[in-house]
């Protein structure tokens, strides 16, 4: 096989490995090949990430091998990690966009009354994310808006199309929750508006 493909391969696996990184001699091991002749193999690809002015680099750190951006990109990647669609999102703005995402199109009454709390602040903040978009009015009384998952959601978490989720059932125990939420309000001696725990 020829240095090329080992390379491809080489870059795999670390890649695979994450933070943690990967040593030459589990490197070797998993390839079948001598330790000396992977450590030139991760020489080279050193060599030719520099010259090719690769975005990313290979380095060892406490004697395993991991891939990192280049210390001169750290203020592009803080901008993108600082974007607001790539903030973290907390328990509270799951739920809710799970809500949306399994019960779509939803209004802000109906998430509510599922979650038990008011969600109009999370829903703001998904809207801000671009995680969600208004998808309509709903008829009756006030016509409330309608809730929906955007293409932002998809790239979000990884997906094509929204069929691609995978069964509520399989994730989420809803009447579950609702029991737990529901004990806990009860050992506080709270209402579930007032106690508020997951805004």
């Amino acid at each position: 096989m020829e240095s090329k493909h080992w390379k491809s391969i080489l870059e795999g696996i670390i890649f695979a490995a994450g933070t943690d990184g990967i040593s030459v001699k589990e490197l070797a091991h998993m390839l079948e090949l001598p330790k000396q002749e992977v450590q030139l193999l991760l020489n080279e690809m050193q060599l030719e990430w520099k010259l090719d002015h690769r975005g990313i680099q290979l380095i060892q750190v406490a004697g395993n091998y991991q891939l990192t951006t280049l210390p001169e990109h750290t203020s592009y990647i803080q901008k993108m990690a600082q974007t607001p669609a790539r903030a973290s999102l907390s328990r509270a703005a799951i739920e809710v966009l799970a809500i949306i995402a399994y019960r779509q199109p939803v209004t802000r009454v109906e998430i509510e009354e599922i979650r038990g709390v008011k969600s109009d602040r999370i829903i703001q903040q998904l809207e801000r994310k671009e995680l969600i978009r208004q998808a309509g009015r709903a008829e009756g009384p006030g016509r409330p808006i309608l809730f929906g998952t955007s293409r932002q959601f998809l790239h979000y978490f990884g997906l094509n199309k929204i069929d691609e989720l995978p069964s509520p059932e399989s994730i989420f125990h809803w009447q579950e929750w609702e029991e737990d939420r529901k004990n806990l309000y009860e050992r506080l001696g709270v209402e579930g508006e007032e106690a508020n725990p997951s805004e």
